[in-house]
């Protein structure tokens, strides 16, 4: 079957929405991408799709390996392209697509890279979840705000989220009663810390214990960059630097501000004659 088919002029769009890798087909779950984080699309249009994203973008696994495959590539910007231009369109066909026999009982992972980039489209997937009840839904995501007014409200029934660090808005998370994952160096980080890894089932994520471990990609660069720490804690370090920082520049500028101006100079005298009022 062609990844994509002709609709008017030369626009093309996905023929299949939703894919299946083989870790994932082993407990029945099938993916929803787009491309990760920021950058072009061949049409020229720049996008981001993780608005949010903190230092998770300096270890992003979606910007990796496989998905930087041209036809992976490809295959992320026409599914990003098809919500962008016709986001009444992507709805109805990805219902339709769910309405599909092999997908009742099973698991949708919206989003193996991207984010809820918008509300008009969280919403357009809040309204999917609810028009298939047979289907269960979930993702991680690092949009607080968005899920705070848009969905914590009145969530559909089959749809399970857990918020993920290394994002912007980390502050807005409280582990003690929020469902958070976050990176760790490797499993044993995890135990350390008490919390549960999902490295057996991603599904473990949302329906396992609450305080979710995810080991860090083998991915010597990304190791590198995460130095031993937790993304929690690169974000909260990359957080207080950036608030020393504004504190420096307001201080600054408080300082420059609260300084006496120059007393004028007298006509006919120059300003260091003025400095000198012995001079002549």
């Amino acid at each position: 079957m062609s990844a994509s088919q002709p609709i008017s002029g030369d626009v093309r769009r996905p023929a299949r929405l939703l894919t299946q890798n083989s870790e994932m087909r082993q407990i029945g779950v099938w993916n929803w991408s787009l491309p990760a984080w920021a950058g072009r699309l061949d049409d020229g249009r720049t996008f981001n799709t993780c608005p949010s994203a903190g230092i998770c973008a300096q270890a992003c696994y979606a910007r990796h390996g496989t998905y930087t495959w041209p036809v992976v590539r490809a295959k992320h910007q026409a599914n990003l392209m098809f919500v962008l231009d016709d986001l009444p369109g992507w709805e109805t066909a990805m219902v339709a697509e769910l309405g599909a026999p092999k997908f009742h009982g099973a698991w949708i992972r919206i989003h193996d890279a991207g984010d809820f980039f918008s509300d008009a489209y969280l919403l357009a997937w809040l309204r999917i979840c609810r028009a298939r009840p047979d289907v269960n839904f979930y993702a991680y995501t690092k949009e607080v705000d968005r899920f705070r007014r848009l969905t914590e409200p009145n969530p559909p029934a089959n749809f399970l989220w857990v918020y993920s660090y290394g994002g912007t808005q980390d502050a807005a998370l409280d582990p003690a009663t929020d469902r958070v994952a976050d990176v760790f160096p490797d499993d044993a980080a995890i135990a350390a810390a008490g919390w549960a890894s999902q490295e057996a089932s991603d599904l473990l994520a949302v329906l396992g214990p609450r305080l979710v471990g995810v080991p860090a990609n083998r991915i010597p660069a990304y190791l590198k960059r995460l130095a031993g720490r937790r993304f929690s804690e690169w974000q909260a370090e990359v957080d207080a630097e950036r608030t020393a920082r504004q504190r420096r520049r307001h201080f600054r500028l408080v300082v420059d501000n609260t300084r006496p101006a120059a007393e004028p100079s007298e006509p006919g005298r120059t300003s260091q004659q003025a400095d000198r009022p012995w001079a002549a």
